[in-house]
């Protein structure tokens, strides 16, 4: 039900089809965030119209609202939204985690005890529990239940929260019975060398459909996290695909297809959006800025996206200084496409063979 094919390669990067039971999904490809049910302020006619091939839900947020149960007896997360995309959801751990510092958050070998951030109710996951609730959203890929470390921990205790992640690993695939889920493990091991390794190649051995890459992106420097790639990638099969959780501006995809990874999510696009930041090929702007007032240039000159084509930046700036909600919409659609267009150029430059010098040029514009 699953077949990860891979069609052509320059160097590392590589293009490849992922098929899944709702589509096939070409790669290196971004995955738009739906953390609760819905990629904020877009529809699905929108996320068609800009060629989005997968999507991602929440299992934190999922399940404590509106509850998998509901979800699973309005007939899963494809018709709850009433979308034929593929969807990824994660396991909620790193949720748990993150939203349940200062104390909320007890572990144990068996799994989590955490407050919900909406009321205060405990709530406890366990690996068990977690696959339990994705398998009822009924997403085409899901991923295993795991501890990502606070950035500031202790190698001691990244070797701990490691290791844990592992045995959760390996009770989530036993308690995984669906084969039309494709569940996909995690590596952790912090910024050590060493632990990532290790990480790898424990998940790797278990003989996933997939591999991810987590705790990343969570506040380490570029050139840490690209070092961790470096260590990573080479141990994941290189026959199936391999997912950077959470990793979403330019020059962080750019950076990790080069190094052979082939999947991505992040909020970043949509956030950004909210706040009137903008990417057009010279880098990172604010909507919001006095010298966009008179200004009738698109976001960006030739883009085919629907802002694009029908509104200026001083009519863009106007929405925001007035707080419409139209703004927020206008700007996500320009984001989303802009990232999604970024990977269809990557593509076609690995099948030329030119994706080096397309990086190299891309990011000396981009990051001047």
């Amino acid at each position: 039900m699953f077949e990860f094919r891979i069609h052509k390669q320059d160097g590392l990067a590589r293009t490849a089809t992922f098929t899944t039971p709702h589509g096939k999904i070409k790669t290196p490809v971004f995955m738009p965030v739906g953390t609760k049910a819905t990629v904020k302020t877009l529809s699905n006619q929108d996320l068609q119209d800009l060629g989005a091939e997968i999507i991602l839900g929440n299992t934190y947020h999922l399940f404590l609202r509106p509850g998998e149960q509901v979800i699973k007896k309005l007939g899963g997360l494809h018709k709850f939204m009433n979308t034929d995309l593929p969807i990824l959801t994660d396991s909620g751990g790193f949720q748990v985690f993150s939203l349940g510092r200062n104390g909320n958050v007890k572990i144990d070998e068996d799994g989590v005890e955490f407050r919900s951030h909406h009321d205060g109710t405990k709530h406890y996951l366990t690996p068990e529990k977690a696959i339990k609730i994705q398998n009822d959203l009924g997403a085409d890929i899901i991923m295993a239940f795991d501890e990502c470390a606070p950035a500031d921990s202790s190698k001691q205790y990244f070797k701990r929260a490691m290791e844990r992640t592992h045995n959760w690993l390996v009770r989530c695939k036993k308690a995984h019975k669906k084969p039309s889920q494709a569940l996909f493990g995690i590596v952790q091991g912090g910024l050590h060398e060493d632990l990532r390794i290790e990480s790898a190649q424990f998940v790797n051995s278990l003989d996933f459909p997939g591999n991810a890459i987590g705790g990343l992106s969570v506040g380490e420097s570029k050139e840490e996290m690209l070092a961790m790639l470096d260590v990573t990638v080479p141990h994941l099969d290189e026959k199936k695909p391999r997912y950077l959780m959470g990793v979403g501006t330019p020059e962080d995809l750019l950076e990790a297809v080069e190094r052979g990874v082939d999947m991505f999510d992040c909020v970043h696009p949509t956030r950004i959006s909210r706040h009137g930041a903008f990417w057009d090929l010279d880098g990172r702007h604010n909507i919001k800025n006095e010298k966009h007032k008179l200004d009738k240039k698109p976001l960006q000159a030739r883009c085919q996206c629907y802002t694009c084509q029908n509104h200026s930046r001083a009519y863009l700036r106007h929405l925001f200084v007035e707080k419409e909600i139209l703004a927020l919409r206008l700007l996500t659609i320009h984001n989303l496409h802009f990232l999604l267009n970024l990977m269809r150029q990557i593509r076609e430059h690995i099948e030329k063979g030119t994706f080096k010098r397309f990086k190299k040029q891309f990011l000396k514009r981009f990051s001047q």
